[in-house]
């Protein structure tokens, strides 16, 4: 017995597995008994047989039958008759008599098909497009001819499997299966795509019933080469009223299944949805296939029973050009105009977006993230989808079908030579620009309000639902502890003793629980609108509608269509002509001192006047080193005698005595550089009359602003010279870090001046300078400006500065930061004898060959012999804080700069 019952189990898991083959099975006797007669009486004449052959034994039999046995025979005898299938509850159609639709009427509706559809032979064979990210996308269409009433079939097989290639790379895999089709119905004005959305329903490839989010396996799957029929029956005294069947190669593959309330009583409009497959259609009026029951095809269908959908034919197709200012709401302009205008499609890539989800392609960050409204980021992490091939596609394919387009670039709507693109391109539609500029008009607003309240609702229900579900969770929970204490309880009063539980029960009577009284709910309140949001003119998106970069790059050339662009008609929405184009001016010009110049490089004159600017810093950084050496400020203070003396010489003439030459030479004078008036005693700045140059107590500090004063000056400059824009003759001071990273390629941190702004900095060189009332950076002095001025500039507000301190004025005392020097490369070691290591293996220290460094100095570990080092010996940093170093004329600044930020 027990190896009996082992073995039971895993029949019964193999009946259960294949369940599906068994279907299958019996589908396919099916299509042998419509091969061959039917065969009723073989087992009736095999019973009337057995009575006489076995009456010998019938008469040795027991006369004590139990009705056990009796039913068991019954049983035996009617198992035959519940495994045949019930008879088709179709039944054959009455011939009309009356009109018909004309020969031909019946087809594909290709103004609202997705745009990867391709109809071939005459209609009867549908292709896609799989080049590119093409081959990930759905592909659907609807008929034109919806049933409203009879019974009727549609049939399509598909002829072939397209596997195209993929990229390399991918970090994200294709939807599966690759090849899928999805046969169904569906309402004139309902999503394209089948299973999305509660107005269609259809049975896909693999077996499955769908509507809205549901699935059901209710059929078999169909493949190549198989003729699928799609039945509806809307026939009132049919059993099966309101239902749709499948059919595969004239058999039943699914029972009737049931439409949809919100189905019933609407015209039905045949449906495919396929991916990498070639489908050929049948509307009639003969079927590819035999079916068990005459059923007439949607190609001889009576007039009464359908709806034909009316096409213009010689009517010029249409391209809409959307313009308006971003984030000003064109976006929802477009889609209340799809809303109502279904034979437009939208050409743009957060369509493209839009059409990946409904293919079941998923998207790494989620559909519900986009960079950007006009170009949002594809973001599969499938090589075919990123790299935009399908919007290429679609650009080259659009010109070349016959519908209504809807171009939806805003910035390339905006720029004048990109719309003129678009005009070439779809230079056989009738072009029309629809300008969104200023304040909406009614119906938009009326538009706006509408989506602001369908939001505040779905918030609602979101948050309504979560309360509920964190309700129903915490009373679980309590259900789960009650359970749990009667349960402890229980096996407390099991352990005691029967004396202890009558004793229990007679103490503790049994008290009826105290139902708490649930306030009665209140009735859920409807979501309002605010004041605040009643007087919103648009709304703001989860999005921009531009990448910053895209906006600062474009806005300049953006301009308003006019007719003579070619536009077969320009309307203006929202506000007339002359006051859409004022408000885009003042947006243009607020842009221009608000917007960073991303693409702006400098110019001839700044590189030739940087240059002329690093040598000179240089040279008066090496004059004040020079001075403080001893033995060079000599050589200073002769040659200068000797150059007066050349004068001298020069004016006395040639014939003039040594003695007369000495005698005509001036002195050098004693010069205080404190009591010299800096503006008119100093002539030359490398020589206020003694030699000394005038910026020899400068600083660290006074170096950095000398250095920052011209550097901010320059900029400002070339800025004005190289964007050569009258409307744009500076920057806002907010966009100072990123130009002077443009021009002078290195970092500009204002904190190293130890303020916290740059209006703290500009204070430093307010005469250099200046920040005005519009933010803007404004410069004092012209752009001829020789750079003597700078330093004399400077060594004014160092001698203010230290008159300040003098007096105890503490705040006068600049507390610069010094920047960090990267720390030194080490050289690499030649090739040669290794150095002992330290300590040696014998234990013992090398002895050292001399008291200074020489090349007979050993090496410890993996350090560089010291006759080996180039680099000079340099003393270690200051221990004195950065505002409370001595003050001297050294500065170990970088080359050109000063100060290296």
């Amino acid at each position: 017995m027990p190896p009996k019952k082992k073995a039971a189990k895993p029949e019964e898991e193999e009946k259960k597995v294949e369940e599906p083959k068994v279907e299958e099975k019996k589908v396919e006797e099916k299509i042998e008994e419509k091969k061959t007669e039917d065969k009723p009486d073989v087992p009736e004449k095999k019973a009337d047989a057995a009575p006489a052959e076995t009456k010998d034994s019938e008469m040795k039999t027991d006369d004590k039958e139990t009705a056990e046995e009796k039913k068991d025979e019954d049983e035996k005898e009617e198992t035959p008759k519940e495994a045949e299938k019930p008879k088709e509850l179709e039944e054959d159609a009455i011939a009309v008599k009356g009109k018909k639709i004309a020969v031909g009427a019946v087809g594909m509706d290709l103004s609202t098909a997705t745009m990867n559809v391709m109809l071939m032979a005459g209609g009867s064979v549908l292709m896609t497009l799989t080049d590119g990210g093409l081959q990930y996308l759905l592909a659907s269409v609807r008929s034109n001819t919806g049933i409203k009433s009879g019974r009727y079939l549609f049939e399509m097989k598909i002829l072939e499997s397209l596997n195209p290639a993929e990229g390399q790379g991918g970090k994200a895999r294709a939807p599966a299966p690759r090849q899928l089709v999805r046969l169904g119905l569906s309402t004139q004005d309902s999503s394209i795509f089948l299973s999305d959305g509660a107005d269609n329903v259809c049975f896909d490839s693999e077996g499955y019933f769908i509507h809205e989010k549901k699935r059901a396996k209710v059929s078999q799957k169909f493949g190549r080469d198989q003729v699928v029929g799609l039945l509806l029956n809307l026939d009132s005294a049919s059993p099966n009223a309101n239902t749709v069947s499948l059919f595969r190669d004239g058999v039943r593959v699914s029972e009737p299944q049931a439409l949809p309330e919100n189905l019933q009583g609407k015209p039905l409009f045949p449906t495919i949805t396929y991916r990498n497959v070639t489908v050929q259609l049948n509307n009639g009026p003969e079927p590819l296939a035999d079916m068990p029951f005459k059923c007439r095809m949607i190609q001889d269908a009576s007039a009464s029973d359908v709806e034909l959908k009316k096409v213009p034919t010689d009517a010029k197709n249409q391209v809409v050009f959307p313009v308006g200012m971003p984030d000003t709401g064109v976006f929802d302009w477009v889609d209340g105009f799809l809303a109502k205008n279904p034979s437009f499609t939208e050409l743009s890539d957060r369509k493209i977006l839009e059409w990946a989800s409904k293919s079941g392609l998923w998207r790494q960050k989620g559909y519900s993230w986009r960079a950007a409204n006009d170009k949002p980021e594809m973001g599969f992490g499938i090589p075919f989808m990123d790299d935009t091939s399908v919007s290429r596609l679609l650009t080259a394919i659009a010109p070349t079908l016959k519908r209504n387009y809807v171009l939806m670039e805003l910035q390339g709507n905006l720029v004048a030579a990109d719309r003129a693109v678009g005009l070439k391109r779809f230079s056989k539609f009738e072009t029309r620009a629809e300008v969104l500029v200023g304040e909406p008009n009614a119906e938009y607003k009326a538009l706006v309000q509408d989506l602001l309240l369908a939001e505040k609702k779905k918030k609602a229900e979101a948050e309504k639902k979560k309360k509920a579900m964190e309700s129903e969770r915490k009373r679980l929970a309590e259900e789960r502890q009650k359970k749990a204490e009667a349960a402890k309880k229980a096996r407390l009063n099991s352990q005691k003793k029967d004396g202890d539980k009558d004793e229990d029960a007679k103490e503790e009577e049994p008290k009826e629980e105290e139902k708490e009284e649930t306030p009665p709910q209140e009735d859920d309140v409807l979501p309002e609108l605010t004041e605040e949001e009643k007087k919103l003119t648009c709304r703001k998106l989860d999005a921009t509608d531009l990448l910053p970069a895209e906006l600062a790059k474009h806005f300049a050339a953006f301009a308003l269509p006019t007719k003579d662009e070619g536009f077969s008609k320009v309307n203006f929405v929202w506000q007339d002509e002359a006051t859409s184009n004022k408000l885009l001016k003042d947006y243009v010009h607020e842009k221009k001192t608000t917007q960073r110049i991303e693409g702006l490089k400098p110019g001839e004159w700044f590189d030739a006047e940087w240059k002329k600017w690093q040598k000179t810093y240089q040279d008066w950084k090496r004059r004040q080193m020079e001075w403080k050496d001893a033995g060079k400020k000599k050589q200073i203070i002769a040659k200068k005698k000797e150059e007066l003396e050349k004068k001298a010489k020069e004016d006395l003439g040639d014939d003039a005595s040594k003695e007369d030459v000495e005698a005509a030479t001036p002195k050098i004078p004693d010069v205080n550089a404190e009591d010299i008036d800096i503006w008119a005693d100093v002539k030359d700045v490398l020589d206020i009359g003694s030699g000394e140059p005038l910026f020899f107590n400068f600083t660290y500090e006074d170096w950095t602003l000398l250095s920052t004063r011209f550097e901010l000056h320059l900029l400002t400059h070339a800025f004005k010279k190289d964007v050569n824009d009258p409307e744009r003759p500076s920057f806002v001071e907010n966009h100072l870090a990123f130009y002077y990273n443009k021009y002078f390629k290195k970092a500009f941190n204002v904190k190293m001046f130890g303020v916290n702004d740059n209006a703290g900095l500009v204070d430093f060189i307010k005469d250099t300078i200046k920040i005005d009332a519009k933010s803007m950076m404004e410069t004092v002095l012209a752009d001829d400006t020789a750079s003597e001025t700078f330093v004399k500039q400077t060594e004014e507000h160092r001698r203010e500065r230290q008159r300040r301190m003098d007096a105890g004025d503490e705040t006068a005392q600049l507390k610069f930061s010094k920047p960090s020097s990267p720390p030194p490369q080490q050289q690499g070691q030649k090739k040669g004898p290794q150095a002992p290591t330290y300590p040696p293996a014998g234990g013992k220290r090398p002895a050292v060959q001399a008291s200074t460094y020489s090349a007979a100095a050993p090496r410890y570990g993996n350090q560089p012999s010291y006759s080996a080092q180039k680099r000079p010996y340099a003393a270690p940093p200051s221990s004195y804080p950065a505002a409370k170093a001595p003050r001297y004329g050294g500065y170990s600044g970088g080359q050109g700069g000063g100060y290296r930020r």
